[in-house]
């Protein structure tokens, strides 16, 4: 019997490499298990940097077909991550939120499987999502008692009801949160553990006569933060200030829920990445990072030089969900030291 398993439920170029720096640095003890559930961390998934990795099928978006298909899924997803992690005494489970059925019903069946005497959830940082909390609502602590009713199907399907904030920072399960150094964040400081350096820093100089810059796109219309017109005096703004503070060589990296690049403009070259974005700048030197509200804004700038201008555009014609949100992400973004351009 293994004496310590990590396991770590991600679902972002971010939440990987949280979770390597964990297992390489933090948690280094034991056996290290990666799964994956969404298909678009596949490339940037180097599996032979774990004892075991997997790609899960999301049980709402990838259910078996027949009969009960998403029920099913759960049974076979819960049988394949047990397999791979094993016998131990101590299990460790990391994700970014607990409240999601994909990961959830682990929280009990893992540990049966396991027969693990000593369990414990650990909360993976998200980007701008763990600034904020975001407390469940009645209706939704009701319908997690719906969840519970699965175990009628199978009584691996014990779902684990909790109330409090919804990716489990509250619940009794919890005992570590872990946060990005610098990030704003509304989580018991007795839980909070802070991250080192995802990526190794970047201190190359480029030459003056090879300024480059690169713009972080993301889904703005298609996202409903920004009306199409708002989209065009922003990218146009964003244009200027690179002509105007010279840059000849600029580089674009689409978001994969943007297909439409919408930041996008002619002359700029894209990247096509088979590695994290954050990853990439870590060791790639630009002389100026834009975009609008990205959190890998808020990477780059941990990454790059102070002298680099890490910038944010179109503030001023951002549709926020609320005027608490916004107050939030322009702390975050202020506290990290990213400019916001209006």
């Amino acid at each position: 019997m293994t004496n310590t398993v990590n396991i770590y439920f991600v679902a972002s170029p971010l939440q990987y490499l949280a979770a390597r720096v964990i297992a390489k640095q933090i948690e280094p003890d034991g056996r290290q298990v990666l799964i994956w559930y969404k298909s678009g961390v596949t490339p940037v998934v180097v599996k032979h940097d774990w004892d075991a990795a997997s790609y899960m099928p999301w049980p709402r978006l990838e259910p078996l077909p027949g009969f009960a298909g998403r029920h099913r899924r759960l049974i076979e997803n819960i049988e394949m991550v047990s397999g791979l992690v094993g016998r131990c005494d101590t299990l460790n489970i990391h994700s970014a939120v607990f409240d999601t059925e994909a990961i959830n019903y682990f929280l009990r069946a893992l540990p049966q499987t396991a027969g693990a005497r000593h369990v414990h959830a650990r909360i993976l940082p998200d980007g701008l999502i763990s600034i904020r909390r975001y407390p469940l609502s009645l209706i939704k602590r009701v319908l997690q008692c719906f969840k519970k009713l699965r175990c009628l199907f199978d009584k691996r399907l014990n779902y684990w009801c909790f109330s409090g904030d919804r990716i489990g920072s509250d619940a009794v399960f919890c005992d570590r949160i872990y946060v990005i150094a610098g990030l704003p964040h509304e989580y018991p400081p007795e839980k909070t553990v802070v991250l080192p350096p995802l990526a190794e820093r970047c201190d190359a100089q480029s030459k003056a006569d090879e300024k480059r810059a690169l713009v972080v796109g993301q889904p703005l219309v298609s996202a409903g933060l920004l009306s199409l017109d708002d989209l065009n005096v922003v990218t146009q703004d964003i244009r200027l200030w690179l002509k105007d503070a010279g840059f000849k060589h600029v580089d674009y990296k689409r978001h994969p829920k943007d297909p439409n690049s919408e930041l996008c403009c002619e002359g700029y070259s894209l990247l096509d990445l088979a590695e994290p974005l954050e990853t990439w700048m870590a060791k790639t030197h630009y002389d100026a990072v834009l975009g609008v509200r990205s959190s890998s804004l808020l990477f780059a700038r941990q990454v790059y030089a102070a002298e680099v201008p890490v910038l944010a555009f179109g503030w001023n014609r951002i549709r926020f969900k609320s005027e608490g949100e916004a107050l939030d992400m322009k702390k975050a973004f202020t506290s990290c030291n990213v400019h916001i351009h209006s």
